[in-house]
């Protein structure tokens, strides 16, 4: 892939987290490799368990920070 293209695809993923953290939606990247990083004893969620945890905490006002 070369280097233009390469910024292209860097640029749009930046807009899609950028959007996402708008409407409230956590990257679930990022949110992975926090839990490898702070909490390596905990199992890993798939993506839908992931959202439905995140607008669980989202809507019933269970907060959603850990650290």
């Amino acid at each position: 892939m070369n280097r233009s293209m390469q910024m292209l695809e860097s640029g749009w993923k930046w807009a899609v987290q950028t959007a996402r953290l708008c409407c409230g939606v956590p990257d679930y990247e990022v949110y992975v490799k926090h839990l490898r990083e702070h909490h390596p004893e905990r199992e890993i969620p798939s993506y839908k368990e992931f959202f439905r945890e995140r607008q669980v905490a989202r809507y019933k006002g269970t907060g959603g920070r850990c650290c």
